[in-house]
């Protein structure tokens, strides 16, 4: 029979989350048992995926830590052993459902995540670190996201995020790093050092198919993609693997940004997909004097958005303007996000601005099962 110690430890262990999976220990079947012994000592064993779990000293640390907070446990025990390839493959098939069978969940009918491609004309105009920003605000509001760095050759997500994790490979399944609260793939955590990436379009596909399959995010609310810079294969690709996508262009103020800028949205009109809206980055640098200091001109991402909502026939808004903020930088360089570091600054009130903008867009129901009958 339950004693009230032992539900208590089972209710504690319920709070214990897989740091890659972002789900309970007791539902993915990680713990193997539980021994409660007379003197209030808990003995535990936790199954892990892999023998190199990168992360094992996270749950021991996380484990120890809710069962010492159960009164009455005394003391605290965690084993650490590794799942058998049967329990894998059971694990597997409880993530991706019957079968275990791989493809790209976020095509499937029901679901719900929210994927913004975010895309610019040409590059250093921020847009990686508008998607990073954008996706950790949204975190901060309890949402789950997910970041795929797009951007091959000119992979930066990783820093930015302050992630030297690399990926956990359970079989062909891929389990992405956390940082933040946002799970985030990139090719250069399978590089060394600073090598570069010399791959022609074909691989470059592959690479984007292969992170839109193998690796797993689960149940998303939000998934953004920072791709590279243009209109050339990684962005024909995301229309290929994903026609739901919105595009979400990254432009600065000055009118020949916008220019090429507006290229990168209107490649909507040749792949069928929409344009969220647009974000216009170093709008302007505020002043000590409180005025304002147009470094880079102004008007450019409104000119934008009133461009491609002629070209796309649609409304194209101005979702918001970032500030010039030596923060910014600083921020991505410690790879900690500004809207987390500081979140009083004008620059991270803007990008979370855009970020609740972005979550509270409706989902369209285009493909999606009602489960209406007819009479």
């Amino acid at each position: 029979m339950s004693t009230p110690l032992a539900q208590a430890v089972d209710a504690a262990l319920a709070t214990v989350i897989d740091p890659e999976l972002r789900r309970p220990i007791t539902e993915l079947g990680m713990v193997e048992s539980v021994e409660i012994a007379d003197d209030g000592l808990v003995r535990l064993v936790v199954l892990l995926t892999i023998a190199g779990c990168p992360l094992r000293g996270t749950i021991t640390a996380d484990s120890e830590a809710a069962l010492s907070a159960v009164p009455g446990v005394t003391g605290v025990d965690v084993e650490l052993k590794v799942m058998t390839q049967e329990q894998r493959d059971a694990l597997k098939e409880q993530l991706r459902g019957p079968g275990g069978q791989r493809g790209i969940p976020f095509n499937q009918p029901g679901s719900l995540t929210k994927v913004f491609a975010v895309a610019s004309g040409k590059g250093g105009v921020g847009k990686s670190s508008v998607t990073v920003n954008l996706a950790c605000a949204m975190a901060a509001q309890g949402l789950r996201v997910g970041i795929i760095d797009a951007d091959v050759y000119g992979f930066s997500v990783p820093a930015l995020m302050g992630i030297d994790q690399s990926p956990t490979r359970v079989d062909d399944m891929i389990l992405p790093p956390v940082a933040y609260g946002v799970k985030v793939i990139s090719i250069g955590m399978f590089v060394k050092g600073n090598q570069p990436v010399a791959w022609r379009g074909p691989m470059l596909h592959r690479a984007l198919e292969q992170f839109l399959t193998d690796v797993y995010f689960g149940d998303l609310d939000a998934l953004f993609l920072d791709l590279p810079p243009g209109t050339g294969d990684i962005a024909i690709s995301v229309a290929q693997l994903l026609p739901k996508a919105e595009i979400l262009v990254v432009t600065t103020p000055q009118t020949a940004a916008a220019d090429v800028a507006e290229r990168a949205g209107a490649i909507a009109t040749q792949t069928g997909q929409s344009v969220a809206g647009i974000v216009e980055n170093m709008s302007y640098l505020e002043m000590p004097d409180g005025g304002r200091m147009e470094l880079f001109g102004s008007g450019g991402g409104t000119v934008l958005a009133e461009r491609l909502s002629a070209t796309v026939g649609a409304e194209v808004p101005l979702l918001g303007q970032i500030p010039l903020d030596i923060l910014l930088r600083e921020g991505g360089d410690a790879g900690e996000p500004i809207v987390l570091g500081r979140p009083e600054t004008p620059a991270a009130k803007a990008l979370t601005g855009i970020a609740g903008m972005l979550a509270a867009r409706p989902r369209g129901l285009t493909g999606m099962k009602l489960g209406l009958q007819p009479r």
